[in-house]
């Protein structure tokens, strides 16, 4: 018999040990649970150490928010960042997950119905968005289906989530027409922003002025069409630009310098 390693991520311990129970009665599944994105992924390095690999992660949409709200609120941060307090989005666990393990499957498990960070959830890399409340055939049902390539989403989430698709392609689409317009220096200082380099920092590593640095963010800034160098990342980020590797490579995905 084949068995399915599934991995439960939530924060919530009674639940996840609950679901974890259920799912382990289930005679070809096999599973573990973590009550974090970073006990996730010890989980997951510990796994291919030992020649086990899990082959879906059950992720809570929330994951974090209870971190969050015992430490005064502080938001959780994306997994490629990381902090001293551990904290890890569940969209970000899954955009990492699939960054770094790609053949494990995500399924995201939320208490409701939610487009937009359910479309958030399949852009990051999941393969499906499930209730909490759904049944434990349900459940099952959907795992089996994420390992045969399927996606998986409610019914009635799916207009809605088309529709937030379609708008953050048509949004991605402006913003890459924008970077466009930049000169090769312009998006290597672009680039230097996404970083979180500042003027002096960008000056030093491209052999400029601060003075010429300073024009060439000002340039960014009015092609962009934006009036901050937040918002100019934000947009960067939307249109697929990386930052500068600090190491000292460039990184774009999709672009011609890496």
């Amino acid at each position: 018999m084949v068995r399915i390693r599934v991995l439960v991520v939530d924060d919530h311990r009674i639940f996840a040990e609950s679901l974890a129970a259920a799912l382990a009665a289930e005679p070809d599944v096999d599973v573990s649970a973590a009550g974090s994105g970073p006990a996730a992924l010890r989980c997951l390095e510990r796994a291919i150490t030992e020649g086990r690999r899990f082959d879906v992660l059950l992720v809570d949409a929330d994951l974090g928010s209870t971190a969050s709200a015992l430490q005064g609120g502080r938001p959780a941060v994306p997994v490629q960042e990381g902090n001293a307090d551990g904290l890890v989005d569940g969209i970000s666990l899954v955009a990492g997950v699939r960054s770094g393990q790609p053949a494990v499957r995500t399924v995201v498990l939320a208490e409701k119905d939610d487009p937009r960070r359910a479309a958030l959830a399949l852009q990051a890399g999941a393969s499906g968005w499930v209730a909490k409340d759904c049944s434990l055939s349900r459940l099952l049902t959907v795992i089996r289906g994420v390992l045969r390539e399927e996606t998986h989403l409610p019914p009635a989430l799916l207009t809605g989530v088309l529709r937030e698709l379609t708008a953050a392609r048509k949004h991605r689409t402006e913003s890459e027409r924008l970077v466009e317009s930049l000169t090769p220096r312009e998006r290597e200082v672009l680039r230097c922003m996404v970083a979180g380099l500042g003027r002096k920092a960008v000056a030093e590593r491209l052999f400029l002025s601060p003075h010429t640095v300073r024009t060439h963010m000002q340039n960014v800034l009015g092609k962009l069409g934006v009036h901050s160098t937040l918002a100019a990342v934000a947009l960067a980020r939307r249109a697929g630009v990386g930052p500068v590797d600090l190491a000292g490579d460039v990184v774009e995905r999709g672009g011609q310098l890496a």
